[in-house]
């Protein structure tokens, strides 16, 4: 597993000077800016400045690294040369000040396609029961006290990083781990966020440090928070459940995001590097980390999407010890994941092209008129369609595509321009029964693709 930072003869400077610029960059870059912080950016260029040396040049996630040319005393972030997603697993330490082994309470995926310059971020319920590698099954919340007290190679970020990784199907390249202490810090020196709260909470029974309890009262609107507010609004879990308490973590996120990219940091850094110096532990490198910010100031907020694995996905259940755990429908999570982390395929609009398809749209949800407006859309998109009529049966809850005669980029195409899901895109080759080479049956779930989809 790879180390956090460089070590060595010649190294502890570089290495001082780099976790605290690391430090401040994680903090903005995964919570902050969650990929688009045009301030952050900015931010880390002007303390690189000051510090005086280079970030190491071409420092990835994929590959060793490998020098390139240019001048050293540059400050130029390095360019990211990858096409790959990116997924990097966000802990959050329920850490008391007495405890060296401590719960990751806060499970969340954060993730970066260069390709289609998306991004978006998953979080996953402390209490998910899951399968933890070398282990029995288990809450997921466990793996990094099981990676940490039983000698895991790599400790407990490898473990918890393997088992998210297992779960979802996904590749997880990073991960950082995040104090709350420190997170609860930060807020403080940006002045506090802006919050929604959706409806009152009442906590008689909220954790304290000293393993007591303490109430937490916040009334419904916009709250302004301090980070310890904020803190207690991310973690409250009596009087909701652990669902709402991941959308919160979320929420509080994007409104730390929404106060970092309003603010010039740059006169608060020696706060920052000073509060956020021992809380934040990573295995990314600050080369990476520069890279993937650049590229992710391109990307657009509406580009930035939040998924949780909820009650739909879950089956709350006692294990025969006693536990109340999360049953993950494993169908399910597998259809959030494909949604969230596949990229859409690239559409080759020169093979669709010269596939010349003709196209017969069928009305099957009953209600006139919507093949007639399917065709015209299809044909103001330079689709050729040959015929228009009812469908065999009228109760088609989802549009249907088939396509009778060869045509895979007319199909993909279709698919991906009518959001048509992948079990209801069929190839079917054999006699066409129509005049037409691919036949759209129009379901209960018409509607009309918005202009950013087209």
């Amino acid at each position: 597993m790879k180390k956090p930072f460089r070590t060595g003869s010649g190294a502890r400077t570089w290495a001082h000077r780099t976790r605290a610029i690391l430090s401040i960059a994680l903090v903005l870059f995964i919570i902050g800016g969650l990929f688009s912080g045009y301030v952050f950016y900015s931010t880390v260029r002007a303390l690189v400045a000051e510090a005086s040396f280079s970030p190491l040049p071409n420092l990835n996630l994929f590959a060793p690294a490998a020098p390139q040319g240019g001048d050293a005393g540059t400050t130029d972030a390095p360019v990211w040369q990858h096409t790959e997603r990116v997924n990097i697993l966000l802990l959050g330490a329920d850490k008391r000040p007495d405890e060296t082994v401590y719960r990751t309470d806060t499970i969340i995926v954060v993730t970066l396609d260069p390709e289609t310059m998306s991004a978006g971020m998953l979080s996953l319920p402390r209490d998910l029961w899951v399968s933890i590698p070398g282990f029995e099954e288990n809450r997921i919340n466990q793996a990094y006290v099981l990676g940490e007290t039983k000698n895991y190679p790599g400790g407990g970020p490898a473990l918890a990083m393997r088992t998210v990784q297992e779960f979802l199907g996904i590749p997880i390249h990073g991960y950082v781990l995040v104090d709350f202490d420190g997170f609860r810090r930060l807020i403080d020196i940006v002045g506090g966020i802006d919050v929604m709260v959706e409806k009152p909470i009442d906590d008689t029974q909220y954790p304290t440090e000293d393993y007591g309890y303490q109430e937490v009262h916040i009334p419904a609107g916009l709250v302004h928070m301090d980070g310890d507010l904020a803190l207690k609004y991310a973690r409250v879990r009596h009087g909701s459940d652990d669902i709402d308490r991941t959308k919160r973590q979320q929420q509080v996120l994007v409104a730390v995001r929404d106060k970092a990219l309003r603010l010039n940091l740059i006169p608060k850094l020696p706060s920052l590097m000073a509060t956020l110096l021992d809380s934040v532990q990573t295995d990314l490198q600050p080369g990476d980390i520069l890279a993937l910010a650049k590229l992710g100031n391109q990307v657009e907020s509406d580009k930035i999407q939040s998924r949780v694995i909820d009650y739909s996905m879950l089956l709350p259940t006692t294990t025969p010890g006693g536990a109340e755990v999360l049953l993950p429908n494993r169908e399910k999570v597998r259809m959030l994941v494909d949604e969230l982390f596949s990229r859409p395929p690239l559409v080759n609009h020169k093979r669709v092209t010269e596939e010349a398809a003709t196209l017969e749209v069928l009305n099957g949800a009953g209600t006139p008129g919507l093949a007639a407006q399917m065709a015209a859309f299809l044909t103001e998109q330079g689709f050729d369609v040959v015929a228009i009529d009812n469908a065999d049966r009228n109760d088609y809850d989802e549009t249907v595509i088939i396509d009778y005669a060869g045509k895979p980029h007319t199909l993909a195409y279709l698919a991906q321009l009518l959001q048509v899901t992948n079990g209801n895109v069929i190839a079917e080759g054999g006699q066409q029964p129509g005049p037409a080479n691919i036949r759209i049956i129009v379901g209960g779930d018409f509607a009309l693709p918005t202009p950013e989809a087209r």
